[in-house]
């Protein structure tokens, strides 16, 4: 970051996608910071790799256009678009009770950006800025869970070893008397799963008779399997969000013998059980606080420099991933 001679702008560097399947850094200039407002130093981002990768590719429907702007996206889809929601940094400028504070927002990948002061959350102890960016991706599996409802006992099975899925499971191996297993393709996923106290299973392989399946693989053949593994009046919760692909849905063979029920949950509401009471920030606020186990580091399974991002989104779209959990991006200090 560096000021301009009278000091009443500051440079940022930002990334945009400029096209479908190309992004680039771009230099901004940010106003003088305004009354209401925190000026934030990014440490870190986080590349969220489905949706993200929808956006990277140009495959946000037309018709979800709105729904899926991100809370400081800047452009519109397809191109060119600035887009992320995943930032940790410090506070250098605004309110006095904020000044020096490592903060998390909702914001796109830039070096420093300026936000309404009640737009970032101040990292409980004990939550490292490098861990916290996993909290979006976290906020979007608690909702899951309240949207699906397990019970004490459940036979839970999580179909797709992604970030999403593992934490997921993570969550659910916590619900007492409750056995959880992920399935994946990828066998190199039994390790974490087991570390977060999940079992695993190839989908060859999977244990049937399941309560509750979650779907997070975002692949048509994920969304068979986790119909095949559901129980008698069973839940499939499609936490997969598959942009404007067309997939086919298998609802022949038991589906409406084993009376199932499939359900579907996407984090830009709260869910309806909670949506009284909850707000998106207390809800945020949770998953934050849930960041103190050391364990969660090994879902991080990459990171890069700021200036690799455009590299790092180009790779992360396509179909030799397949090793990456979460991608860090760190940032100059």
């Amino acid at each position: 970051m560096t000021s301009t001679p009278n000091s009443t702008t500051t440079v940022a560097q930002a990334c945009w996608t400029v096209a479908p399947g190309r992004a680039e850094i771009r230099d901004e200039l940010l106003p003088p910071l305004a009354s209401n407002e925190a000026r934030v130093r990014t440490l870190h981002t986080g590349v969220s790799r489905g949706t993200e990768g929808l956006v990277f590719r140009g495959e946000v429907p037309a018709s979800e256009a709105q729904r899926m702007r991100a809370p400081f996206q800047v452009g519109e889809f397809p191109a060119p678009v600035k887009y992320g929601y995943v930032n940790v940094g410090v506070v250098e400028a605004g309110p006095a009770d904020l000044l020096g504070r490592t903060v998390f927002c909702l914001y796109p990948h830039q070096t420093v950006y300026q936000v309404p002061a009640q737009a970032v959350i101040p990292l409980p102890d004990g939550v490292p800025p490098a861990r916290a960016v996993l909290a979006a991706n976290l906020e979007t599996a608690i909702n899951a869970l309240w949207d699906a409802a397990p019970r004490l006992g459940d036979r839970i099975a999580v179909v797709g070893g992604g970030t999403l899925g593992l934490l997921v499971a993570w969550l659910a191996a916590r619900l007492p008397g409750c056995e959880v297993q992920v399935i994946d393709t990828e066998a190199s996923r039994a390790a974490i799963a087991g570390m977060l106290g999940a079992g695993f299973s190839l989908p060859r392989d999977a244990r049937a008779d399941a309560d509750l399946v979650v779907h997070t693989s975002g692949q048509g053949a994920g969304l068979a399997t986790a119909l095949r593994l559901a129980a008698f009046e069973a839940t499939v919760l499609e936490l997969s969000w598959y942009g404007n692909r067309a997939v086919s849905v298998p609802l022949g063979e038991a589906f409406h013998s084993q009376r199932l029920t499939l359900k579907s949950s996407q984090v830009g509401q709260v869910a309806t059980g909670q949506r009284g009471r909850w707000s998106h920030r207390r809800r945020l606020e949770l998953a934050l606080s849930l960041l103190t186990d050391p364990v969660l580091d090994r879902l991080i399974t990459h990171s890069a420099p700021f200036q690799e991002l455009p590299q790092v989104l180009k790779h992360l779209a396509g179909p030799s991933a397949t090793d990456t959990l979460c991608h860090r991006i760190d940032y100059p200090v």
